[in-house]
């Protein structure tokens, strides 16, 4: 079973982390500077494929929280910014067609990989630079977590 490839995808910059096949070991890979759908973010993650043995692309989808609201549904949690990745993701499909492309709520990565930054004692522009790729090694571990689910 090919490893898998976490993506904390952003507009201007996109993080990365791998899981083995084995799914014990997960790291924080080097970041894009790249976002959205640029040639450059793909140049990248083309790289990392070469790089890495790959089954699974985990795509983080940021809904939103919906308060006070009965409804659950996670179309109801689709803001501009979901919609933005989920345009991503197509292009995943389109470019890796042999890759499974997973896509997985990403809520409150971000605040847990800046816990985890400053717990290992990075500050200013490391911490920065690093942030991305811990959202999505914070991403990656939840998804294994939770039993990878589909």
């Amino acid at each position: 079973m090919p490893g898998v490839l976490a993506i904390d995808h952003g507009e201007r910059k996109s993080g990365f982390a791998y899981s083995d096949a084995a799914r014990i070991l997960c790291n924080a890979l080097d970041p894009a500077q790249a976002g959205g759908t640029s040639t450059e973010l793909y140049d990248h993650l083309r790289g990392l494929l070469e790089e890495h043995d790959v089954g699974t692309l985990l795509v983080g989808l940021p809904l939103a929280p919906v308060a006070g609201s009965a409804s659950t549904s996670p179309s109801d949690r689709l803001g501009e910014r979901a919609r933005s990745v989920l345009r991503f993701a197509d292009g995943l499909r389109k470019r890796f067609p042999e890759l499974e492309i997973c896509l997985y709520d990403e809520h409150l990565t971000t605040k847990e990989a800046e816990s985890r930054l400053t717990e290992a004692g990075y500050r200013g522009p490391d911490r920065k630079a690093r942030l991305d790729s811990w959202s999505a090694l914070v991403l990656l571990e939840d998804w294994l977590a939770a039993g990878e689910p589909r």
